[in-house]
């Protein structure tokens, strides 16, 4: 008599369980992923924004209200695939920027805000987004 070659049907189906099993978790990990990618590119686009609100503020010693009074173009003017705008909004004390990403591209309501802090003459910005976002957002933002 000969040996069975092969793999039975209960094999088979087997396998494509688990292959199953591991797409259903991955799928999800790798979308979060790269929409994180995403939102990295409107953050790199803030950094000349960044640079031109602190020049605006050491050279007026104040802090801008607008993208005009801070020396940059108008907020869509930084449009891309992924970043609907990049503006500059006067809040209580400081100028933040406001990236606000394509509800298409990214996630339908993602906004990244950026808020400047003062500390022995130098400028630190701090991440701040919206938490039930949080898995979207790079970790420095959460």
């Amino acid at each position: 008599m000969r040996g069975k070659n092969g793999f039975t049907l209960i094999e088979l189906m087997i396998v494509v369980a688990i292959i199953g099993i591991l797409a259903a978790i991955a799928i999800p990990a790798y979308q979060a992923y790269t929409i994180r990618a995403k939102v990295v590119e409107g953050l790199q686009l803030a950094d000349s924004v960044k640079s031109a609100i602190w020049d605006s503020y050491t050279s007026n010693n104040s802090w801008p209200t607008s993208n005009a009074s801070a020396g940059i173009p108008a907020a869509t003017d930084f449009s891309t695939k992924y970043v609907d705008s990049v503006q500059v909004v006067a809040s209580s004390s400081v100028s933040n920027i406001v990236i606000s990403f394509n509800a298409s591209a990214v996630k339908s309501g993602l906004i990244v805000t950026l808020v400047p802090q003062i500390s022995s003459g130098s400028i630190m910005w701090s991440c701040q987004s919206d938490t039930s976002l949080s898995q979207y957002v790079p970790s420095s933002c959460r």
